[in-house]
């Protein structure tokens, strides 16, 4: 018996709330989805759902009671999965059509170069957010730099061939240094405007002091895991510059964070000396190039945003 193309993978930390909507949201694209798979990063109580109908006997929670971090359960659920594509969500967020789903498959089967997906996010009634705040502001669907982690699809064979993620992340920034050995590695991210998937920004977890320290940091170590040396030299105290520019706009105070980043940094530079694979520069040209125009997606019937 063929398996259905997608497994689902859903990464949570005490969200019970958002993750029953999430999962009471897949009913709608069941007959695509092989299996759901989340991932509990040591919520407290330990993570349960109610499994809808439609998804009996396919849905599977794997904890760790460590709290890894949801870049390591990513790695995870990328690995546990048994179909050719992992849809990968945050667990605030809400399916709003098969159509969604299923578009971003015909996409990735179309064209093999393509080994990622990006959604643009919504609110619950599918109006998108706004363009800053999504992969690309082109309103047609388009080749980009890299998608956010919300809602995405991964080609699996391939995630794994370059290693997933990368653990030491931890949280934060993990989509666009995984895009950058993507693209390194002759492969390319689409972004679908017209398939949205509802992001209920859910508070629970989510602290700015964190989030500051530790998108820095992973900037920092992005450069370092990647950049050629003579890059490295200049974005290291460009990217340490940004925490005051990020602190001072957000308001956020968070004394003895440069230091902290530092001794993360610090801290990291041995595994660093163990898988630094620097891209090259075509790949950096290639990403701006993206970046400032995203080239339309030609030869395959996808909408354009409305």
């Amino acid at each position: 018996m063929s398996l259905r193309p997608v497994s689902v993978g859903i990464t949570t930390r005490n969200r019970p709330e958002s993750l029953n909507a999430c999962v009471a949201s897949l009913a709608l694209a069941a007959d695509l989805i092989e299996e759901v798979v989340i991932f509990d990063d040591a919520s407290e109580p330990a993570a349960a759902v109610k499994i809808p109908t439609a998804l009996t006997g396919r849905v599977t929670i794997l904890r760790d009671a460590s709290a890894p971090g949801y870049i390591v359960g990513r790695n995870r659920l990328i690995q546990r999965a048994v179909a050719p594509f992992v849809l990968l969500l945050d667990d605030d967020t809400q399916i709003l059509s098969r159509e969604s789903i299923a578009e971003a498959l015909d996409v990735m089967r179309h064209d093999t170069s393509i080994a990622a997906v990006g959604f643009a996010q919504a609110e619950a009634d599918g109006r998108p957010w706004p363009a800053a705040m999504q992969p690309a502001a082109a309103a047609y669907p388009c080749f980009v730099p890299s998608f956010i982690g919300f809602a995405h699809v991964l080609r699996r064979d391939i995630s794994l061939a370059l290693g997933g993620y990368r653990d030491s992340l931890r949280f934060y920034g993990e989509e666009k240094e995984f895009c950058l050995r993507l693209l390194d590695a002759g492969y390319r991210v689409a972004y679908l405007p017209g398939a949205r998937v509802g992001h209920l920004a859910d508070p629970v977890g989510r602290d700015q002091t964190l989030w500051l320290r530790y998108v820095i940091r992973n900037d920092c170590l992005s450069a370092l895991y990647n950049e050629p040396l003579t890059r490295v030299m200049w974005l290291l105290p460009a990217r340490l510059a940004r925490y005051f520019r990020m602190r001072r706009a957000g308001k956020i105070v968070d004394r003895g964070g440069v230091f902290w980043i530092l001794r993360e940094l610090a801290a990291q530079l041995g595994d660093v000396r163990r898988h630094r694979r620097p891209v090259k520069r075509a790949t950096i040209r290639r990403w701006r190039a993206l970046r400032a125009s995203p080239p339309r997606l030609t030869n395959v019937q996808v909408a354009d945003a409305s």
